[in-house]
């Protein structure tokens, strides 16, 4: 089976890389925090020290990081280590611009041996502990693609960086759903209807799906995670109401109490803040 290299061990990235062990990889793990590795290296796991030691004998790396400077940083490190033939799964929320970007990166170089995957995924930590992730791929996947349906259900997206692109719709869409519940909420404060009444009845209206991310438990996307996906879509096309979103959260993520909480945190903030 491949060597493979998995590089951030956040919310998502640790149910994520115990896949790979489960499946019997052979498997080594980084961390910018070390400790986070420590009980996938109980269960097996190699850890390395630096992301260069890590990528130098993978078959398979895999990037699964915070955004684009995060990865910038681990890139620095990595390319130069990668091995002939080797697959990078960039699985990331950093947009398609950051996509060619280390596609020329590897290009410059001088590692066009090497194989570049954008596959970004959709769901949250509930959902990457079971393995039922979806996998947005964009590029030559064939290769990889038994890799990635540890993860989830595999989507083919189109050429490179058509994953990193179409994520960026979702997360736009996740986002703006349930600031929007969040303020209906909110309006349904001011007006006196009551609360279970209100949130059931939107439970049963056409954002039925953003209610129940809106108020979900035991689920983490970070606010904070949040910001920079409403940041990169709001940069990348004209989007008025998402750039309200983006506001909003953004007062929210200023909260110490809620910037690094799951987004039901920011909801509250955006519900209850004067």
């Amino acid at each position: 089976m491949e060597k493979i290299a998995f590089l951030g061990l956040g919310h998502m990235g640790a149910p994520m890389a115990r896949q790979l062990l489960v499946s019997g990889h052979p498997l080594t793990v980084w961390n910018r925090t070390a400790a986070k590795a420590e009980p996938l290296v109980a269960e097996g796991a190699t850890l390395a020290a630096t992301p260069a030691e890590a990528v130098r004998d993978a078959d398979v790396v895999i990037t699964m990081l915070a955004g684009p400077a995060a990865l910038d940083a681990v890139a620095d490190a990595v390319v130069p280590e990668l091995r002939p033939g080797a697959y990078w799964l960039e699985m990331s929320t950093v947009g398609p611009d950051v996509i060619r970007e280390l596609a020329a990166r590897l290009k410059d170089g001088l590692k066009d041996d090497v194989t570049l995957v954008d596959a970004p995924v959709a769901g949250s930590t509930d959902r990457a502990a079971a393995g039922r992730l979806g996998i947005l791929a964009g590029g030559d996947v064939a290769g990889v693609e038994h890799v990635l349906a540890h993860f989830g259900t595999v989507t083919r997206t189109g050429p490179l960086g058509s994953g990193a692109a179409l994520k960026l719709v979702v997360n736009a869409s996740v986002v703006g759903g349930v600031a929007l519940v969040a303020e209906a909420m909110r309006l349904a404060d001011a007006l006196g209807v009551d609360e279970d009444t209100a949130r059931n009845a939107l439970t049963n209206g056409p954002l039925g799906g953003a209610v129940g991310r809106a108020f979900a438990e035991g689920v983490h996307f970070d606010t904070a995670l949040a910001v920079k996906d409403a940041d990169l879509a709001t940069k990348a096309a004209r989007l008025p109401v998402m750039e309200a979103v983006l506001e909003q959260f953004r007062r929210a993520a200023a909260d110490p109490a809620v910037v690094h909480e799951d987004i039901a945190k920011a909801v509250a903030h955006i519900r209850h803040s004067s």
